[in-house]
Formats: C-alpha cells, sequence, structure tokens
C-alpha cells in the first residue's frame, strides 16, 4: 500500500489550477491557511473543519513509563497532544465504492 503524499507544493498547485491566482498568491494562501490553524492548536483551541474533521489539543498528564530494554521505570512529563477527528462525511468517502487504497 503505498499512496501518494500530499505536499504544501502540491496544495499550492491545487489552488493554482482550480482558483487561477498566481503561484505566488496561491502558495502565500495556503500558507496563511496553515498558520492560522497552527496558531489555534497552539492556543490550545479545537480546530473544526465541516465535511473534514476536527483538530483537538488534549492535555496528558505525567504518568509512569518503562524502559523496554532495561524494564526501568521512567516518569513521563505532561504534554498537550494534537488528535484529528475525521467528520462521519469524510469517513463515508473514505470508505465508499469498496476501494481498497492499491
Amino acid at each position: 500500500m503505498s499512496a501518494k503524499t500530499v505536499t504544501r507544493a502540491d496544495l499550492c498547485e491545487a489552488v493554482y489550477q482550480r482558483l487561477g491566482l498566481s503561484r505566488t498568491e496561491s502558495a502565500a494562501l495556503v500558507e496563511l491557511v496553515l498558520k492560522e490553524i497552527t496558531d489555534c492548536l497552539e492556543r490550545g483551541e479545537t480546530v473544526k473543519l465541516s465535511s473534514f474533521g476536527s483538530f483537538v489539543v488534549r492535555k496528558k498528564g505525567q504518568r509512569i513509563g518503562r524502559n523496554p530494554k532495561t524494564g526501568k521505570e521512567v516518569p513521563i512529563s505532561p504534554r498537550r497532544v494534537m488528535v484529528f477527528k475525521p467528520s462521519a462525511i469524510l469517513k463515508q468517502r473514505i470508505n465508499a465504492d469498496g476501494v481498497d487504497g492499491s
């Protein structure tokens, strides 16, 4: 299963092709959208994109982990993690028509 990876350049090209903006303007638009999403997540806000999904920042408390090599217990410090929750519409589109992704 080797699916294509979509890059920033691919997104910029898609904006350029579909909206008719210049390549420079397309790149600036993509960067602006990504920066806004990133800034919101840094502030701990949830980013909800209708028909796509939600990016949610969760706080994880301190816990005890284990070094798999030595078996020694090691404290894992509290941190924030980002989770993506796809919308029902996106899940449906991904699984439509029995496509196996290969």
